[in-house]
């Protein structure tokens, strides 16, 4: 798969994910980025609000499609900021301890975008991947 230096993506998960959805794959993944966007935007909306209840859902939504992505470090950060949202929200305090994670939000999903719309693009010309691990180690031949 793609080059991905990050690991933004579990290509695993990724293609497992793409082999269940099908024909339905590129239309499930515009929900992800439509979605996330929005997700993103509600929780940066809900920390200027200072709103630990309005960071849960959209953290919760962004959490879920992420996983099924294979978007761990995605996936991961949304969990925290959504855990901690709940727990706020029970002792009934503002979310300011969870700026630094909001900040850190946009770019890795930006990033995240970038590393998916990159392997589902067209356009992008990919090597079988057994080409690929022949090349890695000199021209040998696997299996």
């Amino acid at each position: 798969m793609t080059n991905d230096p990050d690991g933004l993506i579990d290509w695993k998960a990724f293609g497992e994910t793409r082999s269940l959805l099908g024909a339905g794959f590129v239309r499930i993944l515009g929900y992800f980025l439509e979605d996330g966007t929005k997700s993103v935007a509600a929780i940066e909306e809900a920390m200027r609000l200072k709103d630990s209840a309005k960071l849960v859902m959209p953290a919760h939504t962004l959490k879920g499609e992420a996983w099924q992505f294979g978007a761990n470090r995605l996936a991961l950060l949304a969990e925290e900021i959504e855990v901690a949202a709940r727990h706020y929200v029970e002792i009934q305090i503002d979310p300011s301890e969870l700026v630094e994670k909001v900040v850190h939000l946009r770019p890795l999903f930006e990033a995240t975008v970038s590393a998916l719309e990159a392997e589902t693009s067209p356009l992008v010309e990919r090597r079988p991947v057994a080409a690929a691990q022949r090349n890695a180690l000199g021209g040998m031949r696997l299996g």
